[in-house]
């Protein structure tokens, strides 16, 4: 990848929508040219999809949690298909630390979300953390080489 594939990569994580001819103009490509590298970027695997962001609350979803979720090694071959079927959990991820899992769920209420607690006790130990607020949302990686920044200064 040089700095044009990264450039193209920042440009459709801000909008993948944009059009090929607004992304030639910035990158000083031709169209067919910004669409072979694009094509190339899918073919590699750097590209993994093109998504909308929705705003869960416009669909009913009130609660965001994250549940830590401790499931013995034993157990994984029946909790990841488990966990794969349900569709409030929009992201888990297997972590060092106390837990071994990290669920990111949405829920319309506590209702709901206690009920689904219940059935993922059956796994292991919980331990429920839920959103209040959300300072920094899922944002795109920085494809430009060493641009990634912390706060530490």
């Amino acid at each position: 990848m040089d700095t044009v594939d990264r450039i193209i990569l920042d440009i459709l994580q801000e909008n993948a929508k944009t059009p090929l001819k607004e992304i030639a103009n910035k990158v000083y490509l031709s169209t067919p040219a910004v669409s072979a590298r694009i094509e190339k970027m899918e073919r590699e695997g750097v590209i993994t999809g093109y998504h909308a962001q929705i705003d869960p609350s416009a669909l009913g979803y009130h609660i965001k949690a994250l549940i830590n979720l401790e499931v013995p090694p034993e157990d994984k071959k029946d909790f990841y298909p488990f966990v794969k079927e349900c569709g409030n959990v929009i992201e888990c991820n297997c972590v060092t630390g106390d837990y071994s899992m990290v669920l990111e769920v949405l829920f319309p209420s506590t209702v709901e979300l206690d009920q689904f607690i219940g059935e993922l006790q059956r796994f292991g130990r919980t331990k429920t953390l839920i959103v209040f607020s959300t300072s920094v949302e899922h944002r795109g990686i920085p494809a430009e080489e060493g641009t990634m920044q912390y706060g530490g200064g």
